[in-house]
Order: structure tokens, then C-alpha cells, then sequence
């Protein structure tokens, strides 16, 4: 597939992505303001992001064995095909005046499970369409993609909210689904060349899910580096997912949560055209960690600030670094992963990189609406009242402090090991032209990588 035609093939891919995105991210806008104002707890909320994250979880093995499997473009219509039959689920159940909780919890367990598939498929099809040279770039303008959705659809949410309400919202989602699915069903993704390591790992479809797992395990740099991500999750999602109840208390105004949820992708998309103007840095993990370290602080930030104008300022920077960072990442697996391989390790990684999440949306929940928010004000509270203050949200903001604080101290602590530092020189990358077949007489978890250092 000629060069310029392939990379016509990922814009089109990014662009449609993007568009059915900003559908999904007007839906879930949509429900959550509905949700919190009708039950005025968090709980909820966090009970929707538990389910949705043990989906997160229990998916990506299928999926990443599928995206390595099948042609990409079909996994890719499975993904959206699955995440657009629970929009409809969830809009019939609010038209016809039935819509429970329980719902919300089924519907969001679905959708995250098929948007599973779309993202190692998606990553592993950038590998075939974009040269090595312009990966980095290329990693970066696909974290554009959820930026970008985030920006413009909870503005569009919030403005049609009060229209159409939430049926009309999620209506609004299908027709983006459905582009979609029509775009992506039209381009083509070539399919990777058969490497050795993909031919020995070849077998029954329960044993496949494990081999992005033992091909990480392996390579225990990687393994550790992921570990971080692991570990960061579990403290961002911690209180990440109380954004919304915590904005809404802070400045009880839905125009104010939307603007600074804009302002969060707002941030995230400017990172993403630095990242693709500049290509990171050499070592990539001098990228990652700093970038990391960064957004940690200013999520503490982030529970300090008290006025909307220091909320949105603090927003849109922490989340500048996180493109960077998650672009880097990915271009080290497609570096170093054979692309027949990459369905499947990126899957492992998702699924690595999610692993406490759930246990954070379960905790989160009862911590703010049973510990920290009736603590405010109390006699213990002097001493942090003079960080956080004492009105409505308080509580999630010391929440906040404290994850982002655990956050850096994490990600220097897990710099600091040598085999992380220069896991890149150590690791070599990825060359067809040395992907000899198989050896003979090894078992699949004992064939050698056929990979080769480039200098």
C-alpha cells in the first residue's frame, strides 16, 4: 500500500473516530448530569465507571487475539456496531419511562467491553499505515482523537441538554456511530507479514489471550513500566471520576461543568499538536516520567483551587503532558512488538494498565459520600481546612490532594530503577528483514524474540 494512500487511510480513520467520540462523550455528559441531579449521591456514578472497568479488564484478551486474527477494519465495526446497540438500549429505557440504574450499569459494563476491542486494533493498525519516522506523530494525533471529542461534545451536550434532553443526546450518538461504521467498513488496513514470534505463539483461542501477557513478562522492563501505569490509574481514577459531583458542588452550575470538562480536552489537545510538531524526546521515558510527575502535581493543584477561573486554568494544564506520555508509550510497543503481535500486547497492556481501576470506582464512591464530605467541618478539619477550605467538596478535594501526591511519588520511584531508565537501548526494536521462522524444537513460551538493536 503505497505510502501517501495509507496515510489518506489513518486521517480518515482519526477523523471518523473522532466524530463518533464526540457522540459518545455527548451521551455520557448527558447521563451523568441526569444521574447526579435526580439522586444527589456520587455513588452511582462511580458505580457506572466500576462496571465499565471490569469490562475494561475481562474484554481485551478477546479482543486483542481478534485484532491480530481478523481484518482490523472488521474489529473495528464490532466495536462501534456493540457500543451503539447499548446507546440504543439506554434511550429506549429513558423513552419509555423505565430507565433504572441498574441500566446504566449493564449498558456502560457493554459498551466498555466492545470499546475495548476498538483500541488495540486501532493501534496496532497505525503500525501498518504510518512510516516508522512518523510514528510518534502519528500516536499523538490519535490522542487527539478523545481531546477533541471532549472538547466540543460536552459543550454540544450541555447546550442540547436542555433542548432535546438526554433521548435526543443519545440519539445524536447513534447517527455518529453509524458514520462511522460506513467509513471504517470502506478504507482498507493492510495485514501484517507473519513474524516468528507470531508463529510460535499460534494456538487455540484461550491460549492467544495469554500471549501478550507472557511477551510483556519477558521483557520485565516493559512489564515494570506498565506496573507505573497501573499504579497512576489506580490513584487518578480514584478521584477522577468524582469530577463532575465535585465541580457541580463547587460551582452548582452545569454551564460551569461543561466548560471546564471542554477545558480538560481543550488541554489534552494542545499536548497532542505539541507532541506532533516536536516527536518527544530521546529516551521516550524522558518524556513519559516527567509528564507523568507534572500531571500529578497539578491534579493536587486541582483540589486546592476553589474559583472556576483557577479550576479551568489548572485543568487544561494537567492534562497537556498526558498526550505526550501516552503517545511515547505507544510508540515504544510498536517499536519493539512484532505487528502481528501488537493486537494482542496492546491488549495486555490495556488490561495491565487497568487492573486496580475497578477497585478504585468501588472505593471512591463510599470514601466521598461516607468519610470525606461529612468530615468537612468537623473537629479534625481544622487541619486541612486551610488547603481545601470547608464548603461542599472539600472532601473530594483533599481526596484529590492526596491522589496526586501519591501519583508523583510513584512515577519517580519507578524511574529511578536502571532497567526502566534505559529499558530503550536495552530492549532492541523490531525488524522484519531479521524475522527468520521459528526454531525448531522450542516451545512457544521458550522460541527466542527475532528481534534486532537499531542504532
Amino acid at each position: 500500500m503505497p505510502v501517501r494512500s495509507s496515510l489518506r487511510t489513518f486521517y480518515i480513520l482519526i477523523l471518523t473516530q473522532t466524530f463518533s467520540l464526540i457522540g459518545s462523550e455527548m451521551t455520557s455528559f448527558a447521563v451523568s448530569i441526569w444521574v447526579f441531579r435526580e439522586s444527589g449521591n456520587v455513588t452511582p456514578l462511580t458505580l457506572a465507571a466500576f462496571f465499565a472497568a471490569v469490562s475494561r479488564i475481562i474484554a481485551p484478551s478477546f479482543a486483542g487475539v481478534l485484532a491480530d486474527r481478523w481484518d482490523r477494519r472488521h474489529v473495528m465495526v464490532l466495536a462501534d456496531a456493540g457500543q451503539a446497540v447499548g446507546t440504543l438500549l439506554l434511550m429506549v429505557s429513558f423513552l419509555s419511562g423505565t430507565f433504572e440504574l441498574g441500566h446504566l450499569y449493564a449498558v456502560s459494563a457493554l459498551q466498555a467491553a466492545f470499546a475495548m476491542f476498538q483500541g488495540p486494533a486501532f493501534s496496532a493498525s497505525v503500525t501498518m499505515l504510518v512510516p516508522d519516522e512518523q510514528r510518534d506523530r502519528a500516536n499523538a494525533i490519535q490522542q487527539m482523537r478523545g481531546a477533541a471529542a471532549g472538547l466540543i461534545g460536552p459543550t454540544l451536550a450541555g447546550a442540547l441538554f436542555a433542548l432535546i434532553g438526554a433521548p435526543g443526546v443519545m440519539a445524536v450518538d447513534l447517527f455518529t456511530f453509524g458514520v462511522a461504521i460506513v467509513v471504517v467498513g470502506l478504507v482498507r488496513i493492510p495485514r501484517p507479514a507473519q513474524s516468528a514470534e507470531g508463529r510460535a505463539m499460534q494456538g487455540a483461542l484461550w491460549r492467544e489471550t495469554l500471549v501478550g501477557f507472557r511477551y510483556l513478562w519477558a521483557r520485565r522492563p516493559l512489564f515494570i513500566m506498565i506496573c507505573t501505569a497501573t499504579m497512576v490509574n489506580f490513584f487518578f481514577d480514584a478521584v477522577g471520576v468524582l469530577i463532575t459531583p465535585y465541580v457541580l458542588s463547587i460551582t452548582g452550575s452545569e454551564t460551569s461543568l461543561g466548560l471546564l470538562l471542554s477545558l480538560f480536552s481543550a488541554g489534552a489537545l494542545v499536548g497532542g499538536l505539541i507532541m506532533s510538531a516536536w516527536g518527544g524526546t530521546r529516551p521516550r521515558v524522558r518524556t513519559i516520567f516527567p509528564g507523568i510527575v507534572i500531571t500529578g502535581l497539578l491534579f493536587s493543584a486541582l483540589g486546592v483551587a476553589r474559583s472556576p477561573l483557577t479550576l479551568g486554568a489548572i485543568a487544561f494544564s494537567m492534562m497537556v503532558p498526558l498526550p505526550m506520555v501516552n503517545a511515547a508509550f505507544a510508540a515504544i510497543l510498536q517499536f519493539k512488538v512484532p505487528p502481528d503481535l501488537q493486537g494482542r500486547v496492546f491488549a495486555a497492556v490495556s488490561q495491565l494498565a487497568m487492573l486496580f481501576s475497578p477497585i478504585a470506582f468501588l472505593l471512591s464512591g463510599p470514601l466521598a459520600d461516607r468519610v470525606f464530605e461529612p468530615a468537612v467541618g468537623g473537629e479534625a478539619w481544622m487541619w486541612f481546612a486551610p488547603v481545601v477550605g470547608s464548603q461542599a467538596g472539600s472532601g473530594i478535594g483533599l481526596m484529590t490532594v492526596f491522589s496526586g501526591a501519591l501519583v508523583v511519588i510513584v512515577s519517580v520511584a519507578f524511574y529511578l530503577l536502571p532497567s526502566v531508565r534505559h529499558m530503550e537501548a536495552t530492549l532492541p526494536d523490531y525488524t522484519a528483514s531479521t524475522a527468520g521462522p521459528a526454531p525448531q524444537g522450542l516451545a512457544p513460551d521458550e522460541a527466542p524474540a527475532r528481534m534486532t538493536a537499531v542504532v
